[in-house]
C-alpha cells in the first residue's frame, strides 16, 4: 500500500527468504536483522524516518522496536498490537510510556466495524471515529417527542452528546442554545455510543428491540467482539469447540452466553434456534471453517451472516453462497495505518447536513506544543468551531472553555466549510 505510492520504504525482517520474497514483488528496500536492537534500526536510517511501523505477530516486540525507533528520532512510530492490556492502556499508558505515537489493534478495529453494522437501527446514519469510541448519528425527530416542547438548552442530553445539525426540510443550520426543534426534523448528533443510545428516548425514536447475536470462536477476535456488543439491545451467545477455553470466557464474559459443541457435525446451531437470530458471526481462527459455518447458518434461516477472514483470496465468492458480510482484520489495519499518515494534520470526517459544517479529527503529538497546555477559550479557534469532543486514554468527555490540551488528546471539532485551513492553523500551528 506504501511504496506504489511513491514512498521511500524498507522493511526489516529476521528471515532472508521472506525478505528476498518481498523484493521481488513490490519495489522496497531490505535489512536483514532484529528491530529491537538499536543498532539495526539506526543501519536501516530510523533517525531520519518520517514514520516506523512495528506489525510482528509479537506485541512486546512491536512495543519495543517503536520505542527504540521513537528514541532515535523516527518522526511518527506505530505499533500494531493484539491484547487489550496494552490497547486500552490498563493499569498503563503503554503509548505515552514508550513514546508510541499510535497503537493499532486489527481486532478492536475489526470489532467496530462489525457492531457498527448491527447497532442503531434506528439512526438513518451512523459514523465512527477515534478509535471507534465516537459515533456521529442522524436521528428524526418523533411526534409528540420531548425534544419538541423545550429549548435545546432545555433538553435532558446525555453528559457525552452534543446535537451539531438541524435538518428542516430543504434547509440545515448548526443550533444554537435557544433553538426549537419541530416534529419531522433530523437532527445529527455526537457522543459515545452509550450517550447516543439514550438520544432515542428524547427525540422520539423507536428504540431497537434486543437483538440476537451469535459468534463461533473463542479467538481474541472473538472476544473484542463480544466485549464491542456489550449493550442491553444485544444478546449474545458465544459458541466455542474447547470445554477448557468455554469455561474460562464464561467467567470473563459475564454478560455472554457460552455454549460448547462442534458446530459443524453437530445439530447446535438447529437446536440453538439460528434461524431466529438476527446475525451470525464467524470468527475462529480458520478461513475455511468460517466460510463453512456461516453458508451453513444462512442455509438455516439467519438473518445476517458475516465472515471474519484473515486472507482475502475467497471474498469475491462469497456473496454466492449466502454470505452478507465479511471483515478482514489486516485490512482494517491497514485502513487504520493509512489514516494516521497524515502527519501533524488533520483529518477530515463527515459533513453535516449537505455542508453546513465539517468535522475534523486531530491527535496532538511532539510537535503540537503550542497548544498543549492551553485553555480552549484561549486558542484562536475560527469563528463558529466548535472544540465538540475529547479523547484522553480511554475518556471521552465535551470539554468546558478551560480545559487544556494535552499530549496525546484525540479532537474532534466540527466547523464550517471554509474554515479548515484557519483551523489547522489555531491547532497545528502551520
Amino acid at each position: 500500500m506504501l511504496a506504489p505510492d511513491g514512498h521511500n520504504v524498507t522493511l526489516i525482517d529476521r528471515d532472508p527468504a521472506k525478505l528476498a520474497e518481498c523484493e521481488s514483488l513490490i519495489d522496497i528496500g531490505a535489512m536483514e536483522g532484529d528491530a529491537t536492537r538499536a543498532e539495526v534500526l539506526r543501519r536501516a536510517g530510523v533517525a531520519e524516518a518520517d514514520l516506523f511501523i512495528a506489525a510482528t505477530s509479537i506485541d512486546e516486540i512491536n512495543l519495543l522496536s517503536a520505542s527504540i525507533a521513537s528514541a532515535l528520532g523516527c518522526d511518527q512510530t506505530i505499533a500494531r498490537v493484539h491484547h487489550a492490556s496494552y490497547f486500552e492502556s490498563q493499569g498503563l499508558d503503554y503509548g505515552k510510556h514508550f513514546g508510541i505515537d499510535h497503537l493499532v489493534c486489527p481486532e478492536h478495529t475489526t470489532a467496530v466495524a462489525v457492531a457498527t453494522t448491527l447497532r442503531s437501527p434506528g439512526a438513518q446514519e451512523v459514523e465512527n471515529f477515534a478509535r471507534g469510541s465516537i459515533e456521529l448519528q442522524r436521528l428524526p425527530v418523533g411526534e409528540g417527542s420531548k425534544a419538541t416542547r423545550a429549548k435545546l438548552s432545555e433538553l435532558p442530553l446525555p453528559s457525552c452528546s452534543l446535537v451539531v445539525a438541524v435538518e428542516r426540510g430543504e434547509e440545515a443550520f448548526r443550533p444554537n442554545a435557544d433553538t426549537e426543534l419541530i416534529a419531522g426534523d433530523v437532527v445529527t448528533a455526537i457522543g459515545d455510543e452509550s450517550s447516543l443510545v439514550k438520544l432515542f428516548k428524547v427525540f422520539g425514536v423507536e428504540t431497537p428491540r434486543r437483538l440476537k447475536v451469535m459468534l463461533v470462536g473463542g479467538t481474541n477476535q472473538g472476544v473484542w467482539l463480544c466485549r464491542e456488543l456489550r449493550a442491553k439491545q444485544f444478546q449474545v451467545r458465544l459458541f466455542e469447540s474447547d470445554p477448557a477455553r468455554a469455561a474460562a470466557l464464561s467467567e470473563r464474559l459475564p454478560w455472554v452466553t457460552v455454549l460448547t459443541g462442534d458446530i459443524i457435525a453437530s445439530e447446535v446451531l438447529l437446536d440453538e434456534r439460528v434461524d431466529q437470530a438476527d446475525a451470525f458471526i464467524a470468527c475462529t481462527e480458520d478461513d475455511e471453517t468460517n466460510i463453512l459455518i456461516a453458508a451453513r447458518a444462512k442455509t438455516m434461516g439467519v438473518k445476517s451472516a458475516v465472515c471474519v477472514l484473515q486472507r482475502s483470496v475467497y471474498t469475491h465468492l462469497l456473496s454466492h453462497i449466502g454470505i452478507d458480510l465479511v471483515f478482514s482484520p489486516r485490512a482494517t489495519a491497514v485502513g487504520e495505518i493509512l489514516r494516521r499518515l497524515e502527519t501533524h494534520s488533520m483529518r477530515h470526517l463527515a459533513t453535516l447536513a449537505d455542508g453546513v459544517a465539517e468535522v475534523y479529527e486531530t491527535r496532538l503529538n511532539k510537535a503540537d506544543a503550542a497548544v498543549i497546555g492551553v485553555p480552549l477559550s484561549r486558542l484562536n479557534l475560527p469563528e463558529q468551531a466548535l472544540v465538540a469532543l475529547v479523547q484522553r486514554g480511554a475518556k471521552t468527555f465535551i470539554p468546558a472553555a478551560a480545559e487544556q490540551l494535552a499530549l496525546g488528546d484525540t479532537v474532534v471539532v466540527v466547523a464550517p466549510s471554509r474554515a479548515r485551513k484557519p483551523l489547522r492553523k489555531a491547532l497545528l500551528g502551520h
